[in-house]
């Protein structure tokens, strides 16, 4: 019992990394948003963490049923969103300038993103059907010390590097945007 204390949190833990982590448009924006504070930054990651928070309490009461033809119309849409975010990257020119307006673009890329509804559609409810809320609570935890010390490492490091980082995360954006929208129009 005491063991299960231990390791269900770090399960909870270790796939709140395994969304947040890996390469991607969130990602990207952070990068871009953590060259004018840590705070821009994390604010970005807060508003798409609130969206894995909405997608969360939905599924765990059972509201979301999102009809497999309307996927291919996320994916198309998701596209376009991206590559409007891969242009704005690379001017420098965010659709908001501000922490709160950064928490909005986080969330709205968060709950429209197709990537973190399947995410969620599939390991997510994995995690609300077969854990425990000590998992969950893991879950948040993980995604909590991402969008803090990823923001804060970008800061230190993206001045010097800025260049290279709003070209890294402009392919990231167009990337996605291709694949989502080879998806959709498949």
């Amino acid at each position: 019992m005491i063991l299960a204390g231990v390791y269900l949190p770090l399960i909870g833990y270790v796939l709140g990394l395994s969304l947040a982590a890996p390469p991607g448009p969130v990602n990207a924006i952070i990068i871009n948003e953590s060259s004018k504070s840590i705070l821009h930054g994390t604010s970005v990651g807060a508003g798409a963490m609130t969206a894995d928070f909405v997608f969360m309490i939905a599924l765990y009461f059972g509201r979301v049923a999102i009809p497999a033809w309307a996927f291919r119309y996320l994916y198309i849409v998701g596209s376009v969103v991206m590559i409007y975010l891969a242009i704005a990257v690379i001017r420098s020119k965010m659709p908001s300038k501000t922490p709160r307006g950064n928490y909005f673009v986080g969330l709205s890329m968060g709950i429209t993103n197709p990537f973190q509804i399947v995410w969620w559609v599939t390991v997510g409810l994995f995690l609300v059907e077969r854990m425990t809320l000590l998992s969950i609570v893991g879950f948040f935890l993980g995604l909590i010390t991402w969008i803090i010390l990823f923001p804060y490492a970008m800061n230190k490091v993206g001045g010097k590097y800025s260049p290279y980082l709003k070209v890294f995360s402009f392919l990231i954006l167009v990337s996605f945007a291709a694949i989502m929208l080879f998806y959709g129009l498949k």
